[in-house]
């Protein structure tokens, strides 16, 4: 049984997204409703806050570590879906899902403007941050290799 979700929106966040071009717009908006399904999907998490840290888009729950995602004019053809780079998630997606997806360090997964993404994995990368305080003491946070 899914819970209901309880989304706090701030409104900066809507505006932030109304500065970006169409294209980069689409992209976040389709992230952003990843993450929120995810986290409907997910009975653990019954509250949501978007709101913006380092003027991106940042999601966080209870118990989860924080997910922004942005759009840099200095690489115009990416956007990306930011960690926290001292956490254990950027690694783990790595040992878990190799180079599906492109990544930089241990903060984020890069995603060109024009590729598909690969739904399900990253909504179980997702699915890890959301959940990260509750699994980050088990090998690959849980996950099997």
């Amino acid at each position: 049984m899914i819970g209901a979700l309880i989304i706090e929106q701030d409104p900066v966040v809507e505006e932030k997204f109304q500065t970006y071009s169409p294209l980069v717009k689409e992209k976040l908006i389709y992230l952003r409703q990843l993450i929120i399904t995810t986290a409907t999907e997910d009975e653990n998490i019954t509250h949501l806050e978007e709101t913006l840290k380092w003027g991106e888009p940042s999601y966080l729950v209870k118990k989860g570590s924080t997910i922004r995602m942005d759009w840099k004019a200095k690489t115009p053809e990416q956007y990306a879906i930011y960690f926290k780079c001292t956490s254990k998630l950027v690694p783990t997606f790595k040992a878990i899902y190799g180079d599906l997806f492109q990544y930089e360090k241990t903060r984020a997964i890069l995603f060109q403007l024009e590729e598909d993404i690969p739904e399900e994995a990253l909504k179980d990368c997702i699915s890890l941050a959301l959940n990260y305080h509750r699994l980050k003491h088990l090998p690959l946070l849980g996950k099997k290799h």
